[in-house]
């Protein structure tokens, strides 16, 4: 099953608008479930209640204690489109791990350059006062330093995360509830270095393909840097160059709050006939055997 928080219309209408479709049609094709929360999954008067960031952690053993029959779950943020050519994320896991995608190990690009592309091009094209040098390149130590916790040997995004509700929801939950709601002030009210070191910590992590959770700030940087300067006239070109991730990628992830962040809620994608066409003559292509048969020299038609 998937699931998302999304708690107010600032997230719940961008996440319908310009998502779900993209979910539903990846729910349909490999019969998964999707369940949406979009209320507290703890009451605000709770001594423990902590944001809806955190509450992901609760949702595990939430399904578990509704008897609604969920082995695994998927929690991802609702800025995330899936592509459809996109495969089963519960196949061929340990279900007695985590599953995660770092952030800076196993990337299909040097970690530090990707980096260094994107500080240059947010101080170039967004705002010059955006430093070159910042926290942005901090080390692990540091990182988990920020949080009060010890050192990990990764880093991973918390947008997603794949557990088993019987093997790790009620330990997730435990572990919700063993902090009061002053662990916000530990890292600006975020509970991804927490999550880190409690999965890393314990030895639960299973790492998974970056393409799963490829972040938009890196394939911006990479692939599409013309994209950083002024878009907002044509916003064709944004959802060109996002469906073309889609293409590569299985879940991309629109993280942050800088301008890379915000092109998904500009425009639709995937949600054409035309524009879904190639996705799946690709998917049908892929499955055909070729035999490699010479058939002499092919030139290209001239165009008329």
């Amino acid at each position: 099953m998937l699931a998302t928080i999304a708690i107010g219309e600032q997230y719940l209408q961008p996440f319908m608008k310009y998502a779900y479709h993209t979910w539903e049609m990846y729910c349909r094709r490999h019969d998964l479930g999707l369940i949406l929360f979009d209320d507290h999954l703890i009451a605000k008067t709770d001594l423990n209640w902590k944001n809806p960031y955190w509450q992901k952690f609760l949702i595990g053993d939430y399904l578990t204690k509704q008897n609604l029959e969920v082995r695994n779950v998927c929690c991802l943020d609702t800025d995330i489109l899936i592509s459809p050519l996109a495969p089963n994320i519960f196949e061929n896991r340990d279900d007695s791990k985590v599953g995660l995608v770092s952030k800076r190990k196993n990337l299909p690009f040097d970690h530090k350059s990707i980096l260094r592309r994107m500080a240059f091009l947010r101080n170039r094209y967004y705002d010059s006062s955006y430093p070159l040098d910042s926290s942005l390149f901090i080390n692990l130590k540091d990182l988990y330093q920020v949080a009060e916790l010890p050192a990990q040997d990764d880093d991973a995004c918390s947008g997603v995360f794949v557990s088993s509700c019987g093997e790790h929801g009620m330990k997730l939950a435990d572990y919700y509830n063993s902090f009061d709601q002053s662990v916000m002030n530990r890292d600006g009210g975020g509970e991804q270095i927490f999550l880190n070191y409690f999965v890393q910590s314990q030895d639960l992590v299973e790492w998974i393909d970056y393409r799963f959770q490829a972040l938009w700030t890196y394939e911006i940087a990479t692939h599409y840097p013309f994209l950083y300067i002024d878009h907002k006239e044509d916003l064709t070109l944004i959802k060109q160059c996002i469906e073309a991730s889609l293409f590569t990628n299985y879940f991309l992830h629109f993280a942050g709050s800088w301008h890379e962040g915000k092109m998904w809620e500009q425009v639709k994608v995937l949600d054409t006939p035309e524009s879904l066409e190639m996705f799946s003559a690709f998917d049908a292509y892929m499955k055909k055997p070729v035999y490699g048969k010479p058939l002499g020299a092919i030139k290209p038609k001239e165009n008329s």
